[in-house]
């Protein structure tokens, strides 16, 4: 898949990036025709070994494209309405404030916060959010299946009730959600309660959860305390 609307492209691996805004406007306000919306990537990250610190990005449909390589977002603000984070990378959000606008630009739709594409059962790759904060403005799932092995695990975060109960949506791979790995534990908010989420939403703890929310899972050889002005 190639894109040219990203506002940045990042390809280089160890990039450290801190307290940039990145936005694209493209969608914003939506123009009223079919589809109402288009594609426009505030960034595209492929790069391995990238950090991004207190950053903010700012779109509505496709605002980060988290394409490929192991990815840490620390502190970071992501904005948007459908499928606002999505690619194929390896990358923990942690401590981040992922804000659904929905609600002020298109609020007779339900958006999707993630599209993770990962591919086989043997893919490492996924998005992990860690002592987050999901709220924002109208309804949105927490991800769609963009391949048929998605991977999405909510840890320890707040979720408002901008998640609709159902919570996620297996989108073409219906047949295949055996294979869908998405993980929520011990969030809290209004949005958090599981009771009506979809059956097929897998349960990790302990030792399998650790795996992916401790940063060994895109640090396991200690890369980031090598880039430059480490926080």
């Amino acid at each position: 898949m190639m894109n040219n609307s990203g506002t940045i492209t990042s390809y280089p691996d160890n990039i450290l990036a801190k307290g940039i805004t990145f936005k694209n406007t493209h969608n914003i306000p939506p123009i009223f025709e079919d589809p109402p919306v288009m594609q426009a990537l505030a960034a595209e990250i492929h790069g391995d070994k990238s950090v991004f610190y207190e950053c903010s990005f700012y779109g509505l449909q496709d605002t980060l494209w988290d394409t490929t390589g192991r990815h840490y977002f620390h502190k970071c603000y992501i904005e948007g309405g459908i499928d606002f984070i999505f690619g194929y990378a390896q990358s923990i959000y942690e401590d981040c404030t992922i804000s659904v606008n929905m609600g002020v630009y298109e609020p007779q739709l339900t958006g999707y916060i993630t599209a993770n594409g990962r591919g086989s059962a043997r893919d490492p790759s996924g998005f992990v959010f860690k002592s987050c904060r999901i709220g924002g403005s109208g309804k949105a799932y927490l991800g769609r299946a963009w391949a048929a092995y998605s991977r999405v695990i909510i840890a320890n975060s707040v979720l408002s009730d901008v998640v609709v109960p159902l919570g996620w949506d297996s989108w073409n791979y219906g047949k295949e959600v055996r294979n869908i790995e998405y993980v929520e534990y011990n969030n809290s908010g209004a949005g958090a309660g599981t009771s009506h989420r979809v059956p097929w939403m897998k349960k990790l703890s302990g030792p399998a959860l650790r795996k992916f929310t401790d940063i060994s899972y895109v640090d396991p050889e200690g890369w980031m305390k090598k880039l430059p002005n480490y926080f």
